[in-house]
């Protein structure tokens, strides 16, 4: 009996040895499988990584083309002043004017200038010479002021394709320069200068401005703006 109690001893120590392995073991599967999990939970609950937007600015839209200056429409007007010593003929296009003033003799002039869109305009030339005037609807009233007179002119709008010629060449070594009037009554008023020096001009073919000037042919052409 004295030998079964150290041999029960040491057989209760060896089964409380086994119980604490088993203990222990357990307790660190159960301490590995929570860490994982915690590792897991760590890296769900991380806040996502912020998304930054590029905004890309916008091109400017394409600017409108500019508005014509004037919206009084295109047209050719043509008559006599009102005293009937002279003609006067005037162009429009795209909100611009250029017109012709002659006496069939030896007075002239040529100016320009822009039409507002009420119709009202002012031209000039180097001379100081004006011509101010109104349109309205398709009838001209206009006043030339050559400096030294004054003459009023009305007219309606002309039915011709262009009622104001021009011709500019040389013709054996002398400067030809010649401006029309064409007329309703397809009557033509004009000069033409031979180095300077105004004369009656003579009659242009109103279909190709075709005029023969010292024996020599020449073409006098439309005149706008």
């Amino acid at each position: 009996m004295k030998r079964s109690g150290p041999l029960l001893t040491l057989l209760a120590g060896l089964l409380l040895a086994v119980f604490m392995l088993s203990l222990n073991a357990t307790t660190g599967t159960r301490s590995t499988t929570t860490g994982s999990d915690s590792a897991a939970d760590a890296v769900s609950a991380s806040p996502a990584p912020a998304v930054t937007a590029t905004v890309t600015p916008s091109e400017p839209a394409p600017s409108s083309p500019a508005p014509s200056r004037s919206a009084v429409p295109d047209g050719d007007y043509a008559g006599r002043t009102d005293d009937d010593s002279s003609a006067v003929a005037v162009t429009l296009r795209d909100g611009k004017a250029v017109a012709y003033f002659c006496d069939g003799r030896d007075q002239e002039s040529w100016l320009k200038g822009d039409v507002e869109s009420d119709g009202g305009m002012r031209l000039t030339n180097k001379k100081g010479q004006v011509l101010t005037g109104t349109l309205a609807g398709k009838r001209i009233r206009v006043t030339v002021d050559m400096g030294q007179r004054n003459y009023g002119f009305t007219a309606d709008r002309s039915l011709k394709p262009n009622a104001l010629y021009r011709a500019t060449d040389t013709v054996a070594d002398t400067e030809i320069d010649g401006g029309w009037v064409l007329l309703q009554d397809d009557s033509q008023v004009g000069i033409l200068k031979r180095d300077g020096r105004a004369s009656p001009a003579p009659r242009i073919d109103p279909e190709t401005g075709a005029v023969t000037v010292d024996g020599e042919r020449l073409t006098a052409r439309p005149v706008t703006p």
